[in-house]
């Protein structure tokens, strides 16, 4: 075991600084060679922080919630010291609790021989006295057992004292506690991202519908097979993604972006795939999909999706992209006006799926029905070729034979 410094990783390039989210350790746990210490959050990804050796954890110089930058120092690990012990000048270091508060009539070598760290956070945590607590541990010292009896010794005089006062009205007022949390980096770069989109984009939005019994149709027929051979689920994005490709080719406007004054053509299709994660929604991007087959494309989106699922997402991962496609329909929307992911052009939008009586032929006939919403930047994108490409990808959905003759 050795000594080393917990240091904040190098964080890309367009990042400034970042949030310290979960300190995993606390000061005077022990700490194994690779095992997670602290998780750092951007605006893009998580970034998390090994122990370069096993060794205890000795300071905690930036906690939870503290804004830090590339390569600041964020704590100490020893190997000298033993797990529940911690210095004096750990003591000075640690950040301030209410439980500092209350030690204010101790002297610091009284304190760090009295209560641990452990005790220390339990004591800040429920804002406690130590002089409250009768210590039974070796030498008077506080025990968790000590402190939780205090806890629920205070709990149940505040429940006496709550149900001896009188009832002021009929009113129910029992469950209406609020509580306020600081938005996540994501959050906030997705907040910034959608008010930039709205103010600064002549955004427009074009509908339309598809019949989908042709690709339902052929993934009831083929999907066993199919997922027998390529070891991927035959679904529905691998058809969205190919019918977008198409249509990019034919209307390469939509696949173009505004810089300045300059519109910035581009010759490859990368595609944009909003996934929704439990840190928010990300879009990480399928890229050169016109030369990916619908076996690569689902693999690719499956392994997307499962590193946003477990935060595994690089800022490679989620940079670039030239169109977004977004599938509202997974969670039972009908219609929606999705936002342009900037600096695209724009976004299609996929909804669900539902038997609706349309007419065909003449007659009236019952057939599974889903609703496209194209959004566009009308400084680049003209009706005529918005309302083009939105049919195009309609046609070649409503007859897949068309994507595999690219007709």
């Amino acid at each position: 075991m050795s000594n080393f410094d917990i240091i904040t990783p190098d964080l890309p390039e367009s990042v400034a600084d970042a949030t310290v989210v979960t300190w995993h350790k606390k000061v005077g746990d022990t700490v194994k060679r690779d095992e997670i210490l602290v998780e750092i959050e951007t605006d893009k990804v998580v970034l998390e922080v090994p122990a370069l050796s096993d060794g205890v954890i000795e300071t905690i110089l930036q906690p939870e919630g503290s804004t830090v930058v590339s390569k600041q120092l964020l704590g100490k690990v020893s190997a000298l010291a033993s797990a529940g012990e911690v210095t004096k000048a750990t003591v000075q270091n640690v950040e301030k609790t209410p439980a500092d508060r209350h030690l204010g009539n101790l002297s610091s070598d009284a304190t760090s021989d009295v209560l641990s760290p452990a005790i220390r956070r339990l004591l800040a945590e429920h804002e406690l006295n130590p002089d409250e607590i009768k210590g039974t541990g070796v030498g008077g010292r506080i025990t968790r057992e000590d402190v939780e009896l205090v806890v629920k010794q205070k709990a149940q005089q505040a429940e006496i004292a709550q149900a001896s006062q009188p009832v002021k009205n009929n009113l129910n007022l029992d469950n209406r506690n609020e509580k306020r949390v600081p938005m996540t980096r994501l959050r906030k770069r997705i907040a910034e991202r959608l008010l930039e989109a709205k103010n600064t984009t002549a955004m427009l939005t074009t509908f339309n519908e598809v019949d989908m019994q042709p690709i339902m149709s052929l993934r009831k027929r083929y999907a066993e097979k199919f997922e027998k051979q390529h070891g991927a689920r035959l679904g529905f994005m691998s058809f969205y993604i190919k019918a977008v490709v198409e249509a990019l080719k034919r209307y390469p406007e939509i696949n173009a972006s505004i810089d300045g004054d300059d519109i910035v053509y581009h010759n490859y299709f990368d595609i944009s795939i909003a996934v929704s994660t439990p840190r928010g929604l990300v879009t990480p991007v399928v890229r050169n999909c016109d030369k990916l087959s619908m076996a690569d494309i689902e693999k690719e989106i499956k392994a997307l999706a499962e590193k946003g699922r477990d935060g595994k997402l690089t800022v490679e991962d989620l940079t670039g992209g030239n169109f977004t496609i977004t599938n509202g329909g997974v969670f039972g929307s009908l219609m929606s006006t999705p936002i342009i992911n900037p600096p695209q052009s724009a976004i299609l939008g996929m909804h669900a799926i539902k038997d609706r009586p349309v007419a065909i032929d003449g007659e009236v006939v019952i057939r599974p029905m889903m609703y496209l919403a194209l959004s566009y930047d009308h400084r680049l994108i003209d009706g005529r070729e918005s309302v083009g490409f939105l049919v195009t990808v309609k046609e070649l959905l409503e007859d897949p034979t068309r994507l595999l003759l690219e007709i």
